[in-house]
């Protein structure tokens, strides 16, 4: 079994080992190729736009590695978002045992990520078949073989062109140029294909061909449309449409425990029911957002990750040893005597146990097991470029501790699931169940790659009462990668929501690769455990706001006891979470921010900011690269972004836009545009700001904005405007202006989609 994933960089060690793998790959695989090129892999993808392309790094791998994953193959697309098109760099797998299949399958995805990304192309170079460009027999038979396999596809060399023509005159083998079209009717223009052809030549080959050759080449380019040169291998083409991968990323990946209904405790008060799985499946069922699939089993070494051995080995014995029927709980709770432990089980639970109340029964350890898998199962395909997906799990997990179990938690399935991804990239766990997660805290605790955020009742009046306050941010290296938030007994969904917003700025400035949701709905009216009153539609509204993140994100299930509107909130959050998260599904997941360099000279307030206000040379790439890192905004805004700037360095101001631009040793720290609105008199619009995450709070921002604010008023302007969004994700950039005097003037409702509209201030100079 293997799994075709992106691979960011090589910031995480499972990453690094795969990157390695990768280069090794191209060694063995592509014997002349230049040394320099496969060394300098992981500084491209660290900054992707070092060469005007977006690289795209997908492999394929098994868990058979003795230190980790072990990779297969791979695919190295590069992506020109300037001009929306994809060139297929590399594709290739292990020299011994990479066949199989894997070549087939990663060629797909690389069709499935190129329309995700609407390239309106997917080109590549293929080594010719012809006789006179290829004489040896041998090297030919192995290019008709790739073009006889790409030809299935529907991808076929451009015909009537000069783009096989050596660089240097008397070479053999020069490459043809290959467009998939992507199952698309028709075929691009010329004078869509020709800055195609001049951005593969002059980006990638700039040192090896000079100008004249260039536009020798692109000028060649003379079919309107292009053509294709006629199928020699296939009658029939198999599968030249793309799979319908879009559809999919666009559904939920659902997997629910099938076995949770064999804990059933049917006693006095246990709110731990069966019927809650049910409840949810119905109601969201009502929707077309989920897709089902089932778990597979894991190993074992995932729960002992986060859980120590002698809690996992106690929980199978003694659930074992009490066997169906029964369940015992504990009841006597011992100093830690390890020279005297009780003999027996149920007895020892006080050594493991928090609570009187989670029993020890034959199905616990079972139940529990698969829940495990269940979020493992529904994490992997997350990793796997899955934007959503939902563990329906029961019994929950988040009160499970490293050594100690409770509060209807055996292992910790959010842990366990976050702990997982954190191999290949930052994780951020949100636990918005109404009780405090202290086993993904304790977890965590001391770690920097996962930050731990939990919005709950104050443990002076809610469970599990010893942890959950305020002051526990995190020891050692996890210090400051712990955030309570903990609320009183009594508020309002206003208050709740002023908190999530709270809780998803903290996440926002981490700028995690992955997301893990410990969701508990007994923050709903109602519940028989909690106190608040959210109710459908304010559980929307909380979907809405985290799924506009725009993260990968893993929903694992916890609470919600009030089984008469359980599925309608779950259902209604779900719903929420997939609109907010809708814009950022379907494409191919980028890091969206650069990783802080040692001592980061950035982050020092020491050190003088110097402001500017002419835009030079090199500033339309810096710019789209710290609107990256600011983790905010979308590729489509980074690229907006971008073009302000390029608008500005080639017709100054002319253009209509103006900048303020905050440099800290030589790097860009913030940066504004804002200009005269057309048609008014004297007003102007804010178009943008922003600061790099590295230095907020310092002030910048703010000394940014009242230099802009000065500008406007010396030009003439009396009314500076400025909109933002008003879903709760953009709660500090609405504080941030009001604090600033200005003033709203005006709401759109679903101005960017349901439930988000753009929010308008207005600020008299």
């Amino acid at each position: 079994m293997f799994r075709i994933r992106n691979l960011p960089d090589d910031t995480t060690a499972a990453n690094a080992a795969a990157v390695r793998q990768v280069q090794d790959i191209l060694y063995a695989r592509f014997p002349g190729i230049n040394r320099g090129e496969v060394e300098s892999l992981p500084a491209k993808l660290r900054d992707p736009f070092k060469q005007r392309f977006r690289p795209v790094l997908l492999v394929v791998e098994d868990e058979r590695g003795v230190g980790g994953p072990h990779v297969r193959g791979f695919a190295l697309i590069l992506h020109a978002p300037d001009l929306g098109f994809c060139f297929l760099d590399y594709v290739a797998t292990e020299a011994k045992g990479g066949g199989r299949g894997l070549g087939g399958a990663l060629y797909e995805r690389v069709r499935e990520e190129a329309q995700a990304l609407h390239a309106s192309g997917l080109y590549f170079e293929c080594l010719p078949d012809d006789e006179v460009l290829s004489p040896d027999p041998e090297i030919r038979s192995e290019n008709v073989a790739r073009l006889r396999f790409y030809e299935r596809y529907g991808a076929r060399p451009i015909a009537n062109t000069r783009y096989e023509t050596p660089v240097d005159p008397g070479g053999t083998d020069p490459p043809f140029l290959v467009l998939d079209p992507l199952g698309r009717a028709s075929l691009p223009g010329r004078d869509e294909v020709r800055p195609i052809v001049r951005a593969i030549l002059e980006r990638k080959y700039a040192k090896m061909c000079p100008p004249d050759y260039v536009a020798m080449v692109v000028e060649s380019f003379r079919d309107d449309p292009v053509k294709l040169r006629a199928p020699r291998y296939q009658r029939r083409l198999i599968s030249p449409a793309v799979r319908p991968r879009r559809r999919l990323a666009q559904r939920i990946i659902l997997v629910v425990n099938d076995r949770h209904d064999i804990h059933h405790v049917r006693e006095r008060g246990y709110v731990q029911a069966p019927v809650r799985v049910a409840t949810i499946i119905e109601a969201i069922g009502k929707t077309d957002l989920f897709e089902r699939i089932e778990p597979h089993r894991f190993p074992e070494t995932h729960i002992r990750a986060v859980h120590e051995g002698r809690l996992v080995d106690y929980l199978r014995r003694a659930c074992a040893a009490v066997g169906d029927g029964r369940s015992a709980y504990p009841y006597v709770f011992p100093i830690r005597n390890a020279m005297r432990p009780p003999k027996e089980l149920p007895l020892r639970a006080g050594y493991f146990c928090i609570d009187t109340f989670t029993p020890i029964n034959g199905n616990a350890w079972r139940a529990a097991r698969r829940g495990v898998d269940c979020a493992l199962t529904a994490a992997e395909r997350v990793l796997e470029g899955q934007h959503l997906g939902y563990a329906l799990v029961r019994p929950p997990g988040h009160h499970a501790e490293r050594r100690a179990f409770g509060g209807f938690c055996y292992f910790n399935n959010a842990g366990v699931s976050a702990n997982y991804l954190s191999r290949f990239g930052r994780v951020a766990v949100l636990d918005i169940d109404y009780h405090h997660g202290n086993g993904t805290q304790d977890i965590f605790y001391e770690r920097a790659d996962v930050l731990t955020v939990s919005i709950h009742g104050h443990p002076s009046f809610a469970y599990p009462y010893f942890s959950g306050f305020p002051g526990e941010t995190g020891i050692g290296r996890g210090a400051g990668m712990n955030l309570n938030i903990a609320l009183a007994e009594t508020i309002t969904p206003s208050d709740y929501r002023v908190a999530l917003g709270k809780a998803l700025s903290r996440i926002t400035r981490f700028a995690p690769d992955f997301l893990v949701v410990a969701a508990g709905f007994d923050t709903g009216a109602g519940d028989p455990t909690g106190s608040w009153a959210n109710r459908a539609d304010d559980f929307q509204r909380i979907g809405n706001a985290i799924g506009a993140l725009g993260l990968p994100t893993l929903v694992v299930q916890e609470g919600g006891y009030r089984v008469r509107t359980l599925g309608t909130n779950a259902r209604n959050f779900f719903e929420g979470l997939w609109r907010g998260a809708e814009p950022h599904m379907g494409t191919v997941s980028i890091r969206r921010r650069k990783r802080r360099a040692p001592a980061p000279s950035l982050a020092s307030p020491g050190l003088a900011i110097e402001y500017r206000t002419e835009v030079r040379e090199g500033d339309p790439e810096r710019v789209r690269r710290m609107t990256a890192a600011s983790g905010n905004f979308s590729a489509d805004e980074e690229a907006i972004a971008a073009e302000l700037f390029d608008e500005g360095l080639k017709r100054g101001e002319a253009a209509g836009y103006y900048y303020q631009i905050a440099e800290r040793s030589g790097q860009l720290v913030a940066f504004g545009v804002y200009g005269p609105i057309p048609g008014t008199a004297h007003r102007y619009d804010l178009y943008w700001i922003v600061t790099h995450p590295d230095v907020r709070r310092q002030g910048v921002g703010r000394e940014l904005l009242a230099r802009i604010e000065a500008d406007v008023a010396a030009r003439g302007g009396t009314h500076l405007f400025v909109d933002t969004a008003s879903t709760d994700a953009y709660a500090t950039a609405r504080t941030f202006y009001r604090t600033g005097g200005y003033k709203k003037v005006a709401e759109l409702p679903d101005f960017f989609r349901d439930g988000d509209g753009k929010v308008i201030y207005s600020k008299r100079l």
